[in-house]
């Protein structure tokens, strides 16, 4: 969900309103729409003719039906039934009333073309109340009768970790903790509850105190108060009708991500009451074994450096900070993250949800430590997107994707969860978001490699008719996409390690500017480089210093990672490799690999030097930025997915390399048709606004 300044940020400086407006069409958007009446006209024969397709059969039956598993799953906090009364001495009346209303609720979902739910046992009397425990089971056991998938949610609001209070108040020792930093104090290091002036007592659903995450017997006690409860109840279903675990917004706490705003905040529940007298200060995580972990791992004492945490420019500071934040990355990692996961692979489920701030890389080091590798050891990583403005991708919606997109492919994992709503139109009052800005959302996510869709759309805000036609038009999406593997050439260095060694803690909301001139053009060159590689059709993945120093260079001149095959490395302004990354940068270098650093001086990093030196695959004539471009292998059969964001249509070519022969598939109404040559070996390329395509290699 929502932080102040992130919400502030999405709606105050949104560019376009989520209700377009749309313009009098030119002739090139008469042309498209004319075509997309062919395509129309021979939606029939793609579907009635599967042996003569040219296309597998197993594949259009997919395509034209989806199932439930490809379909979205609708959040649900609390599956709410409407019983009839019963005897209340009778219980197998009570039962099977109980058991009616269920198959009545789950069923209103099957019919607006959910697959599934994501679900929790009721807020209210959270993890004790008999009767929503009874309610939820009955939930699972419709949704098992009527073959739709379940997602357990594992908090009582957000952010996760807390088990609704239930953790803290069993013992308070497990509270987040912080060492702040006071230096007008005669002893200015000391050790606080990080609650006041966090994520904490500043988010949408309650100001709670929270657990330490980098305490492995906090994050114990979590897992024992929430997962180990819901598979005392619901066991039977893990690993069929259950296949997945959702946690949300789990974070260090330990650092001021901004205020709510007063209008909002009033409207809070105040869980635990917010101390006035607790003053913002710089702090950074702690907990009980942190200095002893330290010790262990550099041979050194941590307390004499303490101060290097919070300020200094020697070399000395950097090197004890980026220690720090490296142990701290892989505690995040492995005692909750890890944690989750290896609870969820022994229940036969999949660890999924989303991280905190995807979008500010200079938020990483103080919510994860190492967002990418806290988001690998998911099984289904996932981001949280919380606007229905297509368009946030060309801005920063490329990190928030890209992040678990990269971390699942550097795992040799496929599957990618996101949360997508409407959040920033509704609070912005420019919502609801309408079905095409819903469909086009989507879609420039399934082209970042995202499968798995769980929605917090409201469902009364729109038509059934509506409801379906977006649901259909994800399952269309991932009934081709989602047994395909996403393919890039292309890695991006995520240069968290380099902002280890930069970040200094502040009092006031964390910003950019407060930081180094070091650590602001770093950031600034990689959301430059993303942003042109965004921009321009060429997919990407990221990839941070621990997995470049274990990817494999080739003769070919190649990089390898498991099935992935990389040419071309870019690398941010100002960034050092570790020796053992460096190492393999300069192998891959040497056989022939395409190495761009950016320098400030040079055009190798401009686009203009970019493109020439990357040569892009796929190109279109025109360029536009507003064009998202996904590009994919099945059965050794290429797709592409073409997303036009913007608010005005496109019309153009597209020269793919090598050439071949390609069908176009809308998703949006099913529709299937030969692609239509334009001059030489180019398609033509016409997109409505907020429409995509999907052209599949022909045999």
């Amino acid at each position: 969900m929502a932080t102040p300044r992130q919400l502030r940020r999405r709606v105050v400086q949104s560019v376009f309103p989520a209700r377009a407006v749309f313009p009098r069409w030119p002739v090139a958007a008469c042309v498209s729409a004319f075509f997309y009446g062919f395509c129309v006209a021979t939606a029939a024969w793609a579907g009635e003719s599967a042996p003569s397709s040219p296309l597998p059969a197993a594949w259009m039956a997919s395509w034209r039906n989806p199932p439930l598993a490809d379909r979205p799953l609708q959040i649900v906090h609390g599956i709410a039934l409407d019983q009839p009364s019963t005897d209340a001495s009778d219980q197998a009346a009570a039962e099977a009333a109980l058991r009616k209303a269920a198959l009545r609720k789950i069923g209103e979902y099957k019919d607006l073309g959910l697959g599934g739910i994501v679900c929790n046992v009721a807020f209210q009397d959270y993890m004790v109340s008999e009767t929503n425990w009874r309610k939820l089971i009955a939930g699972v056991e419709a949704c098992e009768e009527l073959g739709m998938v379940v997602w357990l949610y594992d908090e009582e609001g957000y952010p996760s970790g807390a088990a609704g209070g239930l953790v803290l108040k069993a013992n308070p020792a497990f509270e987040a903790l912080a060492l702040a930093y006071h230096p007008s104090r005669p002893e200015p290091l000391f050790l606080r509850p990080a609650y006041e002036h966090t994520h904490a007592s500043n988010n949408f659903h309650a100001a709670r105190r929270y657990i330490n995450v980098i305490d492995d017997r906090a994050v114990g006690a979590f897992i024992a108060t929430t997962h180990d409860a819901y598979y005392r109840r619901l066991g039977r279903h893990f690993g069929k009708t259950i296949q997945a675990f959702f946690t949300d917004e789990p974070s260090l706490i330990a650092v001021n991500l901004g205020q709510l705003p007063e209008e909002v905040r009033t409207k809070v529940r105040v869980a635990d009451p917010i101390d006035p007298a607790v003053r913002p200060l710089p702090t950074v995580p702690w907990s009980h074994d942190l200095a002893e972990l330290y010790r262990k791992r550099y041979g050194e004492d941590l307390h004499p450096h303490r101060k290097s945490l919070f300020t200094g420019e020697r070399a000395e500071d950097r090197r004890v900070r980026s220690q720090f934040w490296g142990l701290i990355a892989d505690l995040v990692a492995e005692r909750y993250f890890g944690a989750i996961q290896r609870w969820c692979q022994a229940h036969h489920v999949a660890s999924s949800g989303h991280t905190l701030w995807e979008e500010e890389l200079m938020h990483h080091p103080a919510l994860d430590g190492n967002k990418l590798k806290a988001l690998a050891r998911m099984d289904i990583p996932g981001l949280d997107l919380l606007t229905s403005d297509p368009e946030a991708v060309i801005h920063s919606g490329w990190i928030t994707a890209g992040l678990p997109a990269s971390a699942a492919a550097l795992s040799g994992a496929r599957r990618v969860m996101t949360e997508v709503s409407d959040f920033a139109q509704t609070m912005g009052r420019q919502g609801p978001a309408q079905l095409p800005e819903m469909q086009a959302t989507a879609a420039w996510q399934a082209a970042w490699g995202v499968t798995e869709f769980t929605l917090y759309y409201r469902i009364r805000e729109r038509s059934a008719e509506e409801y379906r036609a977006y649901n259909a038009y994800v399952g269309r999406l991932n009934a081709l996409l989602k047994p395909a593997r996403p393919v890039s050439e292309v890695l991006l260095y995520y240069p968290v390690r380099d902002l280890w060694a930069e970040y200094l803690p502040v009092a006031e909301p964390l910003r950019l500017s407060s930081q180094s001139a070091r650590a602001q053009r770093i950031v600034r060159s990689f959301v430059r480089i993303g942003q042109i590689l965004q921009r321009n059709q060429v997919p990407f993945l990221m990839i941070d210093h621990e997995h470049l120093a274990s990817a494999k260079p080739q003769d070919d001149g190649s990089l390898r990672i498991g099935p992935h095959r990389f040419t071309t490395l870019l690398v941010p302004a100002d960034v050092e490799l570790p020796q053992a990354a460096a190492q393999v940068f300069e192998q891959f270098r040497k056989h022939g690999g395409k190495v761009l650093a950016d320098d400030r001086r040079s055009e190798a990093t401009s686009r203009e030097g970019l493109l020439t030196a990357i040569q892009p695959a796929v190109r279109l004539l025109p360029g536009s930025d507003r064009i998202v471009l996904g590009s994919f292998v099945r059965d050794q059969r290429r797709i592409l997915l073409l997303v036009n964001v913007g608010r005005h249509p496109y019309q153009g070519q597209i020269a793919v390399a090598p050439p071949g022969s390609w069908h176009r598939l809308n998703p949006a109404d099913g529709s299937v048709c030969p692609a239509e040559k334009a001059d030489g070996d180019r398609l033509r390329l016409e997109l409505a606004p907020r429409q995509a395509v999907l052209l599949v290699e022909s045999r």
